[in-house]
């Protein structure tokens, strides 16, 4: 396999890579998104409370997160394209194995463990090679992957409503298994390039064509490629720490109201086709939310960290104003502007990553950063179930969501005062040396 061009095209195949991520996108966040549709199913089979429930969800989001290092480290080893394809995989045995639906500790195994493990092989890879390949378009490009997640959501919401009613959840399981398999296809269509696949030296070299003298010289002058499998140390840096506890506080948050809103709307008795829109409602603004975000943020007029924490302020007050709603109407607005401000940040915050940490260190940072995340994932929806079955009530799963956002965009703040403090304390450093360049070139001249 020959790497490609090391230099971050910017669009060519990019684009290709980009569409391939936004249909790994879909097939594997997008089912996670829309699995609350099983939640009550679930629950009724096995007679089990919400909080006992929520922990399939739990599970799932912990692996998807814990698994990043390990899937960036695979990547080096065997490139994006092998990992993705792995995870396809892995996706469908975790929906077919829970076809058989044996108890919840086979849940937890199957589609929690084993569904969780192959969206983190595919998901992890699939944004990151996104990012490779796109420099000064980035923020744009990661948006237009990410919003293949509420494209398919937007399908999958009355797709997954009806293939319950015709084939029950477990039969659902495995056709939902079976569609996982083009992830598979997704992962073929991603070529590595040669700072991405991160293959080093043994790739660069195949692309010297034999008997070129000139080229062998400059290999021979040039150091050897190294890159570090995992970077540790970034745990060291302040502004990863930082943006690391908001990512923590934002996972508690983010996948709370999808679990919970179909509950929701059963209890205040809207009927299960109406329910069944508010996740295509959720979708589509979503997916609008994303573009337009992605689209601002390449113009280059605001911070990235400063939009970022801007969306957050708007979803956390969505959020607390959600559980106002008493009918199907109120419901669907305030579940639109909840979609629409969670997609603008969704859409910006792996860009963000990236300024803080820079390209160099990505990779790592990105496994890191998920890996740290995981925590708020798997404290996050039992969290909320256990607070829904103290106050008896959904809307007690919602307020704890916002609360936890508001308290998450205090740390962007803290990160960004700290970056311009480096900032200014670097220009203050760098002016005694530029305001001495112009004398020698003055002495030049008068002896001239």
């Amino acid at each position: 396999m020959q790497a490609k061009d090391s230099n971050p095209p910017d669009g060519g195949y990019g684009w290709v890579v980009v569409v391939s991520a936004f249909m790994v996108m879909g097939l594997t966040v997008a089912v996670l998104k829309t699995f609350g549709l099983f939640f009550v199913e679930i629950q009724q089979h096995f007679d089990e409370l919400a909080s006992t429930t929520s922990w399939i969800t739990s599970v799932t989001i912990a692996i998807f997160h814990l698994g990043a290092p390990l899937a960036s480290s695979l990547c080096v080893q065997y490139t994006h394209r092998t990992v993705v394809i792995t995870g396809g995989l892995l996706a469908f045995s975790g929906m077919a194995l829970g076809f058989f639906g044996l108890n919840m500790v086979w849940m937890y195994a199957t589609t929690g463990f084993l569904q969780g493990l192959g969206i983190s092989f595919s998901w992890t890879p699939a944004i990151s090679i996104v990012s490779h390949y796109f420099s000064k378009k980035r923020a744009l490009a990661n948006a237009i992957a990410s919003a293949g997640e509420c494209a398919f959501a937007f399908m999958f919401g009355p797709f997954f409503q009806w293939l319950i009613s015709q084939y029950g959840w477990e039969g659902s399981l495995l056709i939902i298994g079976g569609i996982q398999l083009n992830i598979c296809i997704c992962g073929v269509l991603m070529r590595p390039l040669a700072n991405s696949c991160l293959l080093e030296a043994s790739h660069c070299e195949t692309e010297t064509p034999p008997g070129n003298g000139a080229s062998r010289r400059d290999k021979e002058d040039k150091p050897p490629i190294t890159h570090k499998t995992f970077n540790w140390m970034l745990v060291r840096q302040t502004e990863f720490v930082l943006y690391a506890i908001f990512g923590i506080l934002a996972a508690m948050s983010f996948f709370v109201p999808p679990l919970f809103l179909v509950p929701l709307s059963y209890s205040l008795g809207i009927d299960e086709s109406w329910t069944a829109s508010l996740l295509s409602i959720l979708a589509m603004v979503d997916f609008g939310g994303r573009l337009l975000c992605g689209w601002y943020a390449n113009l280059h007029i605001t911070k990235t960290i400063h939009l970022l924490a801007m969306t957050i302020t708007l979803i956390s007050t969505s959020l607390m104003l959600l559980p106002l709603a008493n009918n199907y109407l109120s419901l669907a607005i305030f579940t639109g502007f909840y979609g629409f401000f969670f997609g603008t940040t969704v859409a910006i915050h792996i860009t963000v990553l990236a300024d803080v940490v820079g390209m160099p260190e990505f990779d790592s940072a990105l496994g890191l950063f998920m890996l740290i995340r995981s925590t708020g994932g798997f404290v996050g929806p039992p969290l909320a179930g256990l607070i829904v079955d103290m106050a008896g009530d959904y809307r007690a799963g919602f307020y704890m969501a916002g609360a936890t956002l508001v308290l998450s965009a205090g740390f962007l703040i803290v990160l960004d005062q700290l970056q311009q403090r480096k900032e200014r304390g670097s220009k203050i450093r760098t002016k005694p040396e530029k305001s001495t360049l112009p004398y020698p070139s003055v002495h030049i001249l008068k002896h001239q």
